[in-house]
């Protein structure tokens, strides 16, 4: 696992810049950026749903075809939904944002056990867990709250969560460096340098 994170750190890093630069918007901009996180959720779900019905008409998934029906009502139905009555999906998005954030962060925890026994400072990685799930909870715990709050705390978690995947990275840089250097591979003294 260590190694397969160290050969990719790139794409840890690209992913944390991108969390910081979500984060960035979504604060200059709360409404805006509600607004458009709503619609966006919503185009997905619909144009999912029709890629679901091509899929159905063409004969793909001959075996799932009751799964195909259901996940083309289904994210049609959500798009269209969105489109009508924005406010029911922006509470239902809230829910599914939550419920993301706590899974992300549990298998980020589970990841961050996993990782102590082979490298030194895999706290980041639990951190963001720990952050993920937090940020999960509140979402259930407020409902009520305002949009802008909401999307203040999603640009707030998206900054905190791309500086930890960030600092992630570059640690897996230096562990992948100097797996390169050592004539016998890595050893975990290597990565706390």
């Amino acid at each position: 696992m260590i190694h397969e994170l160290a050969r990719n750190w790139g794409w840890i890093a690209l992913r944390g810049a991108l969390a910081v630069v979500f984060g960035i918007l979504a604060i200059a901009w709360p409404g805006s950026a509600f607004a458009a996180i709503v619609i966006l959720f919503g185009a997905y779900a619909f144009v999912d749903g029709v890629f679901a019905l091509v899929a159905l008409f063409r004969g793909a998934g001959k075996d799932r075809f009751w799964a195909l029906v259901l996940e083309a009502i289904v994210g049609i139905g959500i798009g269209i939904l969105t489109i009508v009555r924005p406010a029911a999906t922006a509470l239902a998005l809230l829910y599914y944002v939550g419920i993301w954030a706590i899974l992300t962060g549990i298998l980020e925890l589970v990841a961050a056990i996993r990782l102590r026994k082979e490298i030194t400072g895999e706290f980041w990685l639990g951190l963001a867990g720990v952050l993920s799930i937090a940020f999960g909870v509140l979402l259930f715990v407020t409902p009520d709250s305002a949009a802008l709050a909401l999307t203040l705390w999603i640009g707030a978690y998206a900054i905190i969560f791309g500086v930890m995947l960030l600092l992630l990275a570059f640690r897996m840089r230096r562990f992948a460096e100097g797996s390169k250097t050592s004539p016998g591979g890595a050893t975990p003294a290597s990565v706390t340098r």
